[in-house]
Protein backbone atom coordinates (compact mmCIF):
# COMPACT_ATOMS: atom_id res chain seq x y z
CA UNK A 1 0.00 0.00 0.00
CA UNK A 2 1.25 3.56 -1.24
CA UNK A 3 0.49 6.79 0.78
CA UNK A 4 -0.97 10.10 -1.53
CA UNK A 5 -0.21 13.26 0.46
CA UNK A 6 -2.94 15.68 -1.22
CA UNK A 7 -1.70 19.26 -2.08
CA UNK A 8 -5.04 21.10 -1.54
CA UNK A 9 -3.87 23.63 0.27
CA UNK A 10 -4.76 27.59 0.17
CA UNK A 11 -1.68 28.31 -1.73
CA UNK A 12 0.63 27.20 -4.38
CA UNK A 13 3.45 28.48 -1.69
CA UNK A 14 2.05 26.35 0.87
CA UNK A 15 1.69 22.99 -1.39
CA UNK A 16 5.74 23.61 -2.19
CA UNK A 17 6.44 24.12 1.11
CA UNK A 18 5.19 20.32 2.41
CA UNK A 19 6.58 19.16 -0.92
CA UNK A 20 10.11 20.27 0.44
CA UNK A 21 9.56 19.37 3.78
CA UNK A 22 8.27 15.42 2.71
CA UNK A 23 11.53 15.41 0.83
CA UNK A 24 13.14 12.95 2.47
CA UNK A 25 10.52 10.24 2.74
CA UNK A 26 10.85 7.48 0.04
CA UNK A 27 8.35 6.04 -1.91
CA UNK A 28 5.38 8.77 -1.93
CA UNK A 29 3.15 9.78 -3.72
CA UNK A 30 1.69 13.52 -4.29
CA UNK A 31 -1.75 14.49 -5.72
CA UNK A 32 -2.54 17.78 -7.34
CA UNK A 33 -6.30 18.28 -7.43
CA UNK A 34 -8.96 20.75 -9.18
CA UNK A 35 -8.66 23.24 -6.94
CA UNK A 36 -4.69 23.38 -7.00
CA UNK A 37 -4.22 23.09 -10.60
CA UNK A 38 -7.08 25.61 -11.88
CA UNK A 39 -5.13 28.28 -9.49
CA UNK A 40 -1.28 27.02 -10.26
CA UNK A 41 -1.33 24.88 -13.69
CA UNK A 42 1.17 22.41 -15.22
CA UNK A 43 3.67 24.83 -13.51
CA UNK A 44 2.69 23.69 -9.96
CA UNK A 45 3.44 19.68 -11.17
CA UNK A 46 6.81 20.91 -12.60
CA UNK A 47 7.64 22.80 -9.53
CA UNK A 48 7.09 19.62 -7.48
CA UNK A 49 9.77 17.68 -9.26
CA UNK A 50 12.40 20.38 -9.21
CA UNK A 51 11.63 19.87 -5.86
CA UNK A 52 11.62 16.60 -5.64
CA UNK A 53 12.12 14.59 -8.58
CA UNK A 54 11.20 10.81 -6.77
CA UNK A 55 7.99 11.81 -6.10
CA UNK A 56 5.16 10.40 -7.86
CA UNK A 57 2.34 12.55 -9.18
CA UNK A 58 -1.39 11.92 -9.05
CA UNK A 59 -2.99 14.78 -11.30
CA UNK A 60 -6.59 14.50 -9.37
CA UNK A 61 -8.60 16.13 -12.37
CA UNK A 62 -11.75 13.57 -12.45
CA UNK A 63 -12.27 14.25 -16.76
CA UNK A 64 -15.92 14.02 -17.75
CA UNK A 65 -16.78 14.79 -21.00
CA UNK A 66 -17.90 13.60 -24.43
CA UNK A 67 -15.29 10.52 -25.48
CA UNK A 68 -13.07 12.49 -27.73
CA UNK A 69 -13.22 15.13 -25.53
CA UNK A 70 -11.62 13.42 -22.75
CA UNK A 71 -9.65 11.59 -25.26
CA UNK A 72 -7.84 14.83 -26.56
CA UNK A 73 -7.30 15.82 -22.80
CA UNK A 74 -5.83 12.58 -21.71
CA UNK A 75 -3.27 13.09 -24.92
CA UNK A 76 -2.73 16.63 -22.97
CA UNK A 77 -1.98 15.37 -19.64
CA UNK A 78 0.07 12.28 -20.62
CA UNK A 79 2.72 14.88 -21.64
CA UNK A 80 2.67 16.48 -18.45
CA UNK A 81 5.45 14.45 -15.64
CA UNK A 82 2.54 12.67 -14.12
CA UNK A 83 2.40 8.99 -13.08
CA UNK A 84 -1.56 8.50 -12.50
CA UNK A 85 -4.53 10.50 -13.45
CA UNK A 86 -8.53 9.88 -13.32
CA UNK A 87 -11.67 9.81 -15.18
CA UNK A 88 -15.44 9.44 -14.19
CA UNK A 89 -16.21 5.35 -14.42
CA UNK A 90 -19.97 6.94 -15.51
CA UNK A 91 -18.81 8.59 -18.83
CA UNK A 92 -19.19 4.96 -19.83
CA UNK A 93 -17.52 2.13 -21.69
CA UNK A 94 -16.70 4.24 -24.83
CA UNK A 95 -14.83 7.16 -23.08
CA UNK A 96 -12.90 4.79 -20.87
CA UNK A 97 -11.61 2.92 -23.94
CA UNK A 98 -10.35 6.53 -26.00
CA UNK A 99 -8.91 7.80 -23.08
CA UNK A 100 -6.84 4.36 -23.01
CA UNK A 101 -6.14 4.26 -26.50
CA UNK A 102 -4.94 8.14 -26.23
CA UNK A 103 -2.22 7.99 -23.58
CA UNK A 104 -0.91 4.47 -24.76
CA UNK A 105 0.28 6.64 -27.82
CA UNK A 106 2.33 8.63 -25.47
CA UNK A 107 5.44 8.17 -24.53
CA UNK A 108 4.49 9.37 -20.86
CA UNK A 109 1.64 6.40 -20.25
CA UNK A 110 0.50 7.29 -16.86
CA UNK A 111 -2.01 5.04 -14.64
CA UNK A 112 -5.59 5.78 -15.33
CA UNK A 113 -7.68 5.69 -12.89
CA UNK A 114 -11.34 6.08 -12.81
CA UNK A 115 -13.54 7.54 -10.50
CA UNK A 116 -16.81 4.69 -8.97
CA UNK A 117 -18.59 7.22 -6.76
CA UNK A 118 -17.37 10.51 -4.63
CA UNK A 119 -16.56 9.76 -0.77
CA UNK A 120 -19.33 12.36 -0.56
CA UNK A 121 -22.28 10.39 -1.74
CA UNK A 122 -24.02 7.96 0.81
CA UNK A 123 -25.96 5.44 -0.29
CA UNK A 124 -29.57 7.87 -0.21
CA UNK A 125 -27.98 10.59 -1.99
CA UNK A 126 -26.03 8.15 -4.63
CA UNK A 127 -29.02 6.57 -5.27
CA UNK A 128 -31.01 9.78 -6.33
CA UNK A 129 -28.66 10.53 -8.71
CA UNK A 130 -27.40 7.37 -10.65
CA UNK A 131 -31.22 5.60 -10.04
CA UNK A 132 -29.19 2.39 -7.93
CA UNK A 133 -27.30 1.70 -5.24
CA UNK A 134 -23.62 2.30 -4.80
CA UNK A 135 -22.85 -1.81 -4.38
CA UNK A 136 -24.65 -2.32 -7.80
CA UNK A 137 -23.27 0.62 -9.63
CA UNK A 138 -20.00 0.40 -8.78
CA UNK A 139 -19.70 -3.79 -9.82
CA UNK A 140 -20.81 -2.10 -13.00
CA UNK A 141 -18.54 0.86 -13.21
CA UNK A 142 -15.64 -1.64 -11.95
CA UNK A 143 -16.34 -4.00 -14.88
CA UNK A 144 -16.50 -1.66 -17.59
CA UNK A 145 -13.02 0.13 -16.47
CA UNK A 146 -11.16 -3.25 -16.10
CA UNK A 147 -12.26 -4.07 -19.59
CA UNK A 148 -11.75 -1.30 -21.50
CA UNK A 149 -8.30 -1.17 -20.10
CA UNK A 150 -8.40 1.07 -17.13
CA UNK A 151 -5.23 0.29 -14.61
CA UNK A 152 -7.65 0.48 -11.13
CA UNK A 153 -10.21 2.38 -9.58
CA UNK A 154 -10.68 5.60 -7.40
CA UNK A 155 -13.16 4.01 -4.06
CA UNK A 156 -14.04 4.09 -0.95
CA UNK A 157 -12.00 1.56 1.29
CA UNK A 158 -15.27 -0.19 2.01
CA UNK A 159 -15.33 -1.04 -2.19
CA UNK A 160 -11.84 -1.82 -2.49
CA UNK A 161 -12.24 -5.36 -1.91
CA UNK A 162 -15.48 -5.84 -3.55
CA UNK A 163 -14.05 -4.03 -6.68
CA UNK A 164 -11.29 -6.65 -7.27
CA UNK A 165 -13.31 -9.58 -6.45
CA UNK A 166 -15.55 -8.58 -9.18
CA UNK A 167 -12.62 -7.61 -11.75
CA UNK A 168 -8.55 -8.95 -10.86
CA UNK A 169 -6.78 -8.57 -7.88
CA UNK A 170 -4.32 -6.98 -10.04
CA UNK A 171 -6.99 -4.35 -10.75
CA UNK A 172 -5.50 -1.49 -9.03
CA UNK A 173 -7.87 0.70 -6.31
CA UNK A 174 -7.29 3.95 -4.48
CA UNK A 175 -8.91 5.35 -1.63
CA UNK A 176 -9.50 8.67 -0.63
CA UNK A 177 -11.39 9.57 2.90
CA UNK A 178 -8.80 7.74 5.33
CA UNK A 179 -8.97 9.72 8.63
CA UNK A 180 -6.34 9.82 11.77
CA UNK A 181 -8.79 11.36 13.55
CA UNK A 182 -11.99 9.20 13.11
CA UNK A 183 -14.04 12.22 14.64
CA UNK A 184 -13.47 14.35 12.02
CA UNK A 185 -15.43 13.36 8.81
CA UNK A 186 -15.56 16.86 7.14
CA UNK A 187 -18.19 16.21 3.47
CA UNK A 188 -16.95 12.98 3.07
CA UNK A 189 -19.88 10.34 4.25
CA UNK A 190 -17.67 7.04 3.10
CA UNK A 191 -14.39 7.15 5.48
CA UNK A 192 -12.35 4.67 7.02
CA UNK A 193 -8.90 4.32 8.72
CA UNK A 194 -5.37 3.28 7.57
CA UNK A 195 -6.06 -0.52 9.20
CA UNK A 196 -9.66 -0.39 7.82
CA UNK A 197 -7.84 -0.02 4.16
CA UNK A 198 -5.14 -2.71 4.99
CA UNK A 199 -7.74 -5.32 5.41
CA UNK A 200 -9.98 -3.99 2.19
CA UNK A 201 -6.82 -4.36 0.07
CA UNK A 202 -6.56 -0.64 -0.53
CA UNK A 203 -3.28 -0.18 -2.97
CA UNK A 204 -3.07 3.46 -2.16
CA UNK A 205 -4.43 5.99 0.54
CA UNK A 206 -4.98 9.71 -0.04
CA UNK A 207 -4.26 11.64 2.66
CA UNK A 208 -4.60 15.38 3.07
CA UNK A 209 -5.84 18.04 5.86
CA UNK A 210 -4.64 15.55 8.84
CA UNK A 211 -1.65 15.70 7.13
CA UNK A 212 -1.18 19.31 6.20
CA UNK A 213 -2.96 20.72 9.11
CA UNK A 214 -0.67 18.96 11.51
CA UNK A 215 2.16 20.85 13.62
CA UNK A 216 4.42 18.51 12.24
CA UNK A 217 3.39 17.29 8.90
CA UNK A 218 6.71 14.74 8.48
CA UNK A 219 6.31 12.81 11.97
CA UNK A 220 2.74 12.23 10.79
CA UNK A 221 3.80 11.18 7.58
CA UNK A 222 6.42 8.78 8.77
CA UNK A 223 3.80 7.06 11.30
CA UNK A 224 1.28 6.57 8.79
CA UNK A 225 4.09 4.72 6.48
CA UNK A 226 4.85 2.98 9.71
CA UNK A 227 1.27 1.95 9.79
CA UNK A 228 1.56 1.11 6.34
CA UNK A 229 4.31 -1.12 6.37
CA UNK A 230 3.50 -2.71 10.27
Amino acid sequence: MKLCVALDMESKDDNLALVKELKSIEDLWLKVGLRSYIRDGHKLIEDIKSINSNAKIFLDLKLYDIPNTMANSASEIAKLPIDMFNIHASSGSKAINYVKEAIDKESNNPLLFTVSALTSFDDDSFKKIYGDSIKNKIKYFSKISYENGADGMVCSVWESKMIKENTNNSFLTLTPGIKIDRDRKDDQKRVADINNAKNELSDFIVVGRPIYQAENPIEVVKKIMKKIKD
